[in-house]
């Protein structure tokens, strides 16, 4: 299944894109899909994910407008065709 990551703030610039595919299978997660757009634009490797693998505390990751860690099953969250994957990195400003 085919499935689109909306990129902010700095993410778009090391993705090349604010928008990005992938294709994942039918019963993906959303880590599936994460890892995905990693593999695809490993830029966003240092920025996504710790040392240990684990996604940093500071990154926001969407699917349906809701984050996953407290609407849904973190990373393990399934994933349906017409989801709206967002990812969003620690924005400051003033």
């Amino acid at each position: 299944m085919e499935l689109e990551w909306k990129l902010f703030a700095d993410l778009k610039e090391y993705a090349g894109s604010s928008r990005v595919t992938v294709e994942v299978d039918e019963d993906a997660t959303v880590g599936d899909a994460l890892s995905a757009l990693v593999t695809a634009n490993p830029g966003l490797d240092g920025r996504v994910f710790d040392e240990n693998g684990t996604v940093y505390d500071h990154v926001n990751v969407l699917r349906n407008g809701e984050n996953v860690e407290t609407a849904g099953d973190g990373l393990e969250t399934e994933l349906e065709e017409a989801d709206e994957l967002a990812l969003f990195p620690p924005v400051s400003g003033g």
